[in-house]
């Protein structure tokens, strides 16, 4: 197979998720650098949609490819009391990654600065004055592109050594009832109507998208996956048992897992290579949300690269990693009770100070306040005891692209 160059620009984006899409949309709306992005081609090597989800206030970049907003969050505790919270002026909301590449594409199309190249990437290596992706197009030849920086959001082979690694892993349904059995301002966030497992937690998750459609899930924080066979089993008890909806068909399926890690992600693989993403430590290890966190990130990167510094800003803060990694390990542990943990957290503080906490930008005084609502027994003998941990190495969960 023959080798040929093509072209050049300042940046090449390995990846068209929700993380390389991102990044080529604000340094090309910017004007901070011209970007390739490199995606598979149809087939296989695609990812099936997914569905990703954030709260955000105001309208964002992306409010085109939103399918639903929900001004309103609701919590079933354990004991199926639930909890219905204003989180004004946020509002969670969910992206459908058709919708987002498609808006995204658009824009890159008519960006003088963007172009996309469906080809399979290969490898990436530094190279004098910047770095080097190889790639294979649809018809086998051997592509090879050239640029100041490549940034690479493919996932990991395997997760850097961690002290506690779950994972998030879930199954759901978009469901149609007979009748309207949803209300659509409302999304419950965390239901811990079903059964436990034995170690870690599960809860459901309802988004409504009209009266009688919903996405309907079942989702597990635990060391290891369930077969699509248990996944389906509790899917129908929590929908037929828990929510009651009565008849309703099942117009497609999403099943996802979530690495939940306090590893250190290594954010450069070389000197000019730089990865984001999951691959970059995007994902927050406590909730396994990702978007919101990918869209600071670009800004962050793009900032970055206005003010002319080669590094890549961490995705989350030193302080909000702490805590994530003692939160890990008091579930992984069993020292807290993981529902009425989480459940307790929307009982005891106001929600939009909570939504700000679990995205990273609440002060050090609000986190402590925050902190004095947990167990404080468990949590401060799991604060102290987290820094002796070793870390150890764990493979990866999958290749699957996070939902939230």
């Amino acid at each position: 197979m023959s080798r040929e160059p093509v072209g050049t620009s300042d940046v090449v984006v390995v990846g068209g998720g929700a993380a390389g899409l991102s990044l080529a949309h604000r340094l090309v709306e910017t004007g901070v650098a011209t970007v390739t992005v490199v995606e598979p081609p149809d087939g296989p090597a695609r990812p099936a949609e997914r569905t990703w989800c954030y709260w955000d206030q105001g309208d964002g970049d992306f409010e085109e490819a939103v399918t639903a907003t929900w001004p309103l969050l609701r919590v079933h505790g354990p004991d199926g009391d639930p909890l219905t919270v204003d989180t004004a002026p946020w509002r969670y909301r969910m992206v459908r990654s058709a919708a987002f590449e498609r808006l995204v594409h658009a824009r890159l199309a008519r960006a003088p600065g963007g172009r996309l190249l469906r080809a399979t990437a290969g490898t990436v290596r530094d190279v004098p004055g910047g770095a080097e992706v190889r790639c294979t197009a649809q018809d086998g030849r051997t592509l090879t592109l050239r640029s100041r920086y490549v940034f690479d959001s493919r996932p990991l082979r395997a997760l850097p050594p961690a002290r506690t690694r779950l994972l998030q892993h879930f199954r759901g349904w978009f469901v149609r009832t007979r009748g309207d059995r949803f209300d659509p301002a409302v999304a419950d966030l965390m239901d811990f109507r079903v059964p436990q497992p034995r170690h870690g937690l599960a809860f459901g998750y309802v988004l409504p998208l009209a009266p009688d459609r919903a996405l309907v899930e079942y989702t597990e924080f635990s060391r290891a996956l369930l077969t699509t066979e248990a996944y389906e089993a509790a899917l129908g008890h929590y929908a037929r048992e828990v929510l009651r909806l009565g008849e309703f068909g099942v117009e497609s399926a999403e099943q996802g897992v979530i690495p939940m890690t306090d590893a250190r992600f290594p954010r450069r693989a070389g000197s000019a290579v730089f990865r984001i993403g999951t691959a970059g430590g995007a994902t927050r290890p406590a909730t396994g949300y990702t978007f919101a966190a990918v869209q600071r990130h670009s800004r962050a990167i793009a900032a970055a690269l206005h003010d002319g510094r080669a590094t890549v800003p961490a995705p989350h803060g030193r302080r909000a990693l702490a805590m994530d990694a003692v939160l890990l390990r008091a579930l992984d542990t069993g020292r807290i009770d993981g529902p009425e943990f989480f459940t307790g957290l929307f009982r005891r503080t106001p929600a939009p100070r909570l939504l700000r906490f679990l995205d990273g930008s609440t002060s050090l005084r609000e986190e402590w306040g925050i902190g004095l609502r947990t167990p404080v027994g468990p949590m401060l003998r799991t604060a102290l005891e987290v820094p002796f941990l070793p870390r150890r190495t764990h493979p990866a969960p999958g290749t699957g692209e996070n939902h939230r």
